[in-house]
């Protein structure tokens, strides 16, 4: 009972800084201390938002269908990197490095590559998404497999197990909390890199929706995007975060 009371509790406290923030925003628009074009209240937004909804949800399920197909290509090849650079170490010495060097460049400096490259279509928006998520998974994935007590390693090699057993019964398992913290963050990460890439245009995508709302300075439909942008991520997050718990019912 304790338990299910702290944990109502810590709900509220997040849920409080929300309302904090909404009526900070709504004082702001009644004082009219910013133009009603450039700052819609709450409720311009959610009326927005259910005016708009039919339109939002077929431009939500384009971008969240570019994110999946990026964030699966991620979770493939950034696995796999992970385990051949935990195998091999001259290859993590050679790669690691590179890796973290890729993550000075940003996302919106290769988008416009990408797109002079590749057009308009699905393929420049699903690679940038690849190319955003990639490194969080793969470098959570190979800090969990490197952080694996050796002397486990060692007990299951003394068995005669060999180096593919030891990676799929011992070290995969132990590195799911790794894996699953840095899928978390290339989540968040995919929705946002289908947005930027759709931001430099293409058919469809909440992105396009965004573009074509501010050149009709329609700032309260803007906001309602930020919003829906928003909840596809959390429920993202939290559907991984629902198979995090079933992948691992020892916990």
């Amino acid at each position: 009972m304790t338990k299910k009371y702290q944990s109502i509790t810590n709900k509220m406290y997040p849920a409080a800084f929300i309302l904090l923030l909404l009526l900070a925003w709504s004082l702001v628009c009644v004082s009219k201390i910013v133009p009603p074009y450039l700052l819609p209240s709450p409720y311009a937004v959610i009326e927005a938002l259910a005016g708009d909804f039919p339109l939002l949800a077929a431009h939500a399920g384009t971008t969240l269908t570019e994110a999946l197909f990026g964030l699966f290509l991620s979770v493939v090849f950034g696995v796999l990197t992970a385990c051949v650079m935990d195998r091999f170490e001259p290859l993590y010495l050679a790669v690691y490095p590179v890796l973290v060097l890729t993550q000075t460049i940003p996302a919106i400096a290769i988008a416009p590559l990408l797109v002079l490259w590749m057009g308009f279509g699905m393929a420049p928006k699903v690679l940038l998404i690849f190319i955003t998520c990639f490194f969080p998974i793969a470098v959570s994935t190979l800090s969990g497999l490197r952080s694996v007590d050796q002397d486990v390693v060692d007990l299951f090699r003394s068995m005669g197990a060999s180096p593919l057993q030891i990676l799929a019964r011992v070290k995969l398992k132990a590195s799911l909390d790794s894996f699953f913290a840095g899928l978390k963050l290339a989540a968040a990460y995919s929705i946002i890199g289908a947005v930027i890439s759709e931001w430099l245009g293409g058919a469809g995508g909440l992105g396009v929706y965004m573009t074509r709302v501010r050149k009709a300075y329609a700032f309260d439909k803007m906001f309602a995007a930020i919003i829906l942008i928003s909840l596809v991520s959390l429920l993202l997050m939290k559907f991984i975060e629902i198979i995090h718990k079933k992948s691992m019912p020892w916990r």
